[in-house]
């Protein structure tokens, strides 16, 4: 299928807090394996603004964004599963696109305004961050160019501060970014709502250090 190229020259149209709703909804219920959640889509959309190479002007649309919902499948010019008809997989195209629109906008002229999806439990008066899809989202925009990234983990100031996010996205391995600490954290220690707010709380930093560091 064709699929429009991102305009970064476009209007800038948020999504109403309705419509993430109900693309959070078709997220959670399409009938496909690799399907992201809202969290997962808005960390990977992130990284493909954020990341060291401009990833959006190297990839054709249809390389990333069918990520979105698992994959296209063969003979993706029809409207095959996991959309019930085109048109549903035209309006599921508009809503990333803007939301797309509205993450760049707001880390380049608004960086006091961006605040990234997270899941977030609470327990009485406290709540805990949860931005584990959303790293996991977030490296797998890293995964369609890894090489461009490596100067990025490689760098000695910027390298551990991207540390929580490879944490949480459980990309830590494979990179020298990561502390005996870091290294020695496992799921269940993750799965501790405090250790995951701490490391969750610290990845917004870490996405605008990069940002920073990029430019």
């Amino acid at each position: 299928m064709d699929y429009p190229d991102y305009d970064p020259a476009s209007a800038v149209t948020p999504l109403t807090g309705d419509e993430l709703g109900h693309l959070d909804s078709l997220l959670q219920t399409l009938p496909a394996d690799g399907v992201m959640s809202l969290d997962g889509l808005d960390g990977y959309l992130t990284a493909l603004l954020v990341g060291p190479s401009d990833l959006l002007k190297q990839l054709p649309t249809a390389e990333w964004l069918p990520l979105v919902w698992g994959g296209d499948g063969p003979g993706g010019n029809d409207a095959a599963p996991p959309f019930a008809s085109k048109r549903q997989r035209k309006a599921t195209v508009v809503l990333v696109l803007r939301h797309l629109r509205h993450i760049h906008h707001q880390l380049l002229q608004s960086q006091q305004d961006w605040e990234p999806i997270f899941s977030v439990a609470e327990q009485g008066a406290q709540e805990w961050a949860d931005a584990r899809d959303w790293c996991t989202g977030f490296l797998q925009a890293v995964d369609l160019l890894p090489s461009a990234w490596e100067a990025a983990w490689d760098d000695p100031a910027l390298g551990p501060a991207l540390a929580p996010l490879l944490v949480l996205g459980g990309g830590l391995a494979d990179t020298p970014t990561a502390s005996s600490e870091d290294a020695d954290r496992d799921e269940d220690e993750l799965d501790d709502p405090e250790v995951c707010d701490g490391l969750s709380r610290a990845v917004p930093d870490a996405v605008l250090r990069l940002l920073a560091w990029r430019a």
